[in-house]
């Protein structure tokens, strides 16, 4: 994490404890946090990050789980389910508690450095996250890359009724989310984004879905291409200017 600033950031969770979680912070300008995926904060995640404030960006990574700076899925999967009090990975119509420690996180950076609102990057275990994080006013917008809770019930939603009624109401005054897939993912499968679909954008659009072609996963980090015109590149593209029109 060299050229990264860290501190701890504190904040209370549903069931009334508090959590503890390292935040590493790069960069200047408009402030986009990256919240890691389930293989962990490995150097695909960091060149997003450092693709990110190449464009311009502020990244915010917090440290929820797993070392720095590799890829440990196994490892980390164990880690997470040990985690009940944050994590609850099976769980329909609710959202995970650490989301209300994200939530705590999106409002001290508006805070802190003056911005009008911050965008969010959630990813596989984490994608729910970033369009929940919509229902608060510290957030104005979110990307949901291949977005797999509950990883078994892909019809179902990580998160509350309550929720989506917030999260609608705040997308109609901001902007659309957006998310990101495989078209051959086997843990995001065309039937999750029919769920997102069905749930926001019945009456107007809230979403924006976008399947890429091919069987990867991970659109932003593990499957990135970085080449001109490959649909990942593209991706990316679209995920800045995006963050551009919503956060500048």
């Amino acid at each position: 994490m060299q050229g990264y600033s860290k501190r701890p950031f504190s904040a209370p969770v549903a069931g009334g404890h508090e959590v503890t979680h390292d935040v590493y912070t790069q960069g200047a300008g408009p402030v986009v946090v990256i919240i890691q995926e389930l293989p962990g904060i490995g150097p695909q995640t960091l060149e997003l990050a450092t693709k990110l404030r190449a464009a311009g960006f502020m990244t915010v990574l917090p440290h929820l789980f797993g070392p720095l700076g590799s890829i440990s899925l196994a490892g980390n999967m164990v880690r997470v389910l040990c985690m009940r009090r944050e994590f609850r990975i099976l769980e329909k119509n609710a959202s995970s508690p650490i989301v209300d420690w994200l939530r705590a996180l999106c409002r001290d950076l508006k805070a802190t450095h003056g911005v009008k609102g911050v965008g969010t990057i959630g990813m596989c275990l984490t994608g729910n996250f970033a369009i929940s994080l919509l229902a608060d006013d510290s957030v104005l917008a979110g990307v949901a890359s291949q977005p797999s809770m509950p990883f078994f019930d892909q019809s179902a939603l990580h998160m509350s009724p309550e929720e989506v009624h917030q999260i609608k109401t705040r997308i109609d005054a901001t902007q659309p989310a957006m998310a990101l897939r495989f078209e051959g993912d086997p843990l995001c499968m065309a039937e999750k984004f029919g769920a997102l679909d069905r749930t926001f954008n019945s009456d107007r659009r809230r979403i924006d879905l976008h399947t890429l072609p091919g069987k990867g996963h991970s659109v932003l980090t593990l499957d990135f291409v970085d080449k001109a015109g490959h649909p990942t590149t593209q991706a990316l593209e679209n995920v800045i200017s995006y963050f551009r029109s919503s956060l500048t």
